[in-house]
């Protein structure tokens, strides 16, 4: 398949309609081409700009007059029309404004979208789910951190931190190069008993440092963090307070 048809396939692909195998094809094939990863960056940061835009408008008097009237002038019945000379001008407002947010969402798909914070969780958590289902963990295992550390070189635009914490409870199995916000970063892959611990980190030299701050979502926890120009979200199945111990062990 050449990049012109691998090309066609990427909307599809940041909107999550792919089929496993294929959106492992589109992956793989963006890891190794620069061409296509550049223009899957274009392809996303509109994405990401339509989820962020403030798309409703409240629906000037002059539309409101028209929607009015022409309730009025097709429906005849006398029933009907006395409840339209009923109708309060704030339900007549809100009426007119859901047709303003309709004619809007069906140019630019769906208008109520979470923040940025919120949006980047949610790319997290599916690389997460992705990686548990298509079985790619790791693209170097090892429980080594000397080894893994130095695999993402040239690789990434930083060198991210990797801790050994198999004294702790918490070892290393390895690590894989993974898509959040457009961005090229690194999964450091953690394990505890049986539940795997995806840590993604990628450099945000002009994010502000803040605490880690929990959620949860589809069954996972999840803890982000920004420290020393760099952006941290550990997610898994383990119990929060598990998952908080071993944010801590990293942040320390």
């Amino acid at each position: 398949m050449t990049c012109d048809e691998r090309q066609k396939f990427l909307h599809a692909y940041i909107d999550g309609e792919l089929d496993l195998s294929k959106s492992i094809e589109i992956e793989q094939h963006l890891n190794s081409c620069d061409t296509c990863f550049q223009t899957y960056k274009q392809h996303r940061t509109l994405h990401t700009s339509l989820k962020q835009s403030a798309l409703y408008y409240e629906a000037p008097r002059e539309l409101q007059r028209r929607i009015t009237a022409s309730v009025k002038a097709t429906d005849r019945s006398r029933s009907l029309s006395s409840r339209i000379r009923d109708f309060s001008p704030r339900f007549l407002t809100l009426a007119a404004s859901f047709a303003v947010v309709a004619l809007v969402a069906w140019n630019f798909g769906r208008l109520t979208r979470p923040p940025q914070s919120d949006a980047v969780s949610q790319q997290v958590l599916e690389s997460h789910m992705r990686s548990l289902l298509v079985n790619h963990l790791t693209d170097v295992p090892s429980s080594d951190q000397h080894t893994v550390k130095p695999w993402f070189n040239g690789k990434t635009n930083f060198s991210p931190v990797v801790r050994d914490l198999s004294a702790q409870g918490f070892p290393l199995i390895g690590g894989r190069l993974d898509y959040v916000n457009d961005l090229r970063v690194a999964a450091l892959v953690y394990q505890r008993h049986q539940h795997v611990i995806n840590l993604f980190t990628w450099a945000s030299p002009d994010e502000a440092e803040r605490q880690a701050n929990s959620m949860t979502g589809k069954g996972y926890n999840l803890f982000a963090w920004n420290k020393a120009g760099m952006s941290y979200y550990a997610v898994s199945d383990l119990n929060s307070t598990e998952l908080q111990e071993f944010v801590q062990l990293i942040q320390n």
